[in-house]
């Protein structure tokens, strides 16, 4: 019995430490920059949430850039302050003019740069967030791709550009051992639907009109009933008394 339990625990401390390393190793692999869209309605303007986990065991990141489409330009650009990070929002010339809501624009912020002091850079065992307002946002199922380049201390970039079409793609990835590095991106989705139209006056008028009868019936019913109740007392008290 001793013997089976012994081998029954074994097995047992195997299994977790087995699965505990699967565990790790999954963390690992999806250890990517990505980015969280707080909206993707078209039209609409949204939070984009980047989160980085530091990936070197040697090295601290840096520095972070964010490319921001021009096919289908961003107006709208600004960023939320990090303590120790400087932002840059970099505005250039389109490679050609884009019809955005009746305007032909030339120019938009075309990339953002984060750079770090030496007091907060991301460690080992590390991430950071860094959060963007953006919009109006593309037609509805638009890709918005956001390439993203992770600079560390020892001078390597690690640039997050594959798409995701190509990195999905068997063909693409067939036969190659190149490590994939996804762009962060999402895509737009249909606008909201408009709130339902509010009553008419009319409408309204007459459900006031209802609601003020119906109290007024009610009030008068208890008008009556007190009435009728003080009636009746006043005919007890008319009536002569037996005996006397």
């Amino acid at each position: 019995m001793k013997i089976s339990l012994r081998r029954a625990l074994k097995s047992a401390v195997a299994a977790t430490m087995t699965a505990g390393l699967l565990a790790v190793g999954a963390a690992a692999a999806s250890a990517h920059v990505t980015v969280e869209p707080s909206k993707t309605s078209e039209g609409g303007y949204a939070k984009l949430t980047f989160n980085v986990p530091n990936e070197s065991p040697t090295a601290k990141t840096n520095r972070l850039e964010v490319k921001l489409p021009t096919d289908t330009p961003l107006a709208s650009v600004s960023v939320k302050p990090i303590d120790g990070w400087k932002a840059e929002v970099i505005t250039t010339a389109l490679p050609t003019p884009v019809q955005v809501r009746g305007a032909t624009v030339t120019k938009a912020p075309t990339s953002v740069v984060w750079t770090a002091d030496a007091a907060h850079q991301i460690g080992q065992n590390e991430f950071q967030t860094f959060t963007l307002s953006v919009g109006p946002l593309p037609t509805a199922g638009t890709t918005i791709a956001l390439p993203a380049a992770q600079g560390y201390t020892d001078g390597t970039t690690v640039n997050w550009a594959d798409q995701e079409e190509s990195v999905a793609s068997p063909s693409a990835s067939a036969g190659s051992d190149r490590e994939s590095h996804p762009a962060p991106s999402f895509v737009t989705t249909a606008a909201a639907a408009p709130a339902a139209a509010a009553a008419t006056p009319a409408a309204a008028s007459a459900t006031t009109s209802s609601d003020g009868g119906d109290t007024a019936g009610w009030f008068g019913l208890a008008a009556g009933l007190l009435g009728l109740a003080a009636g009746g007392t006043a005919l007890a008290r008319t009536r002569p008394v037996k005996g006397k």
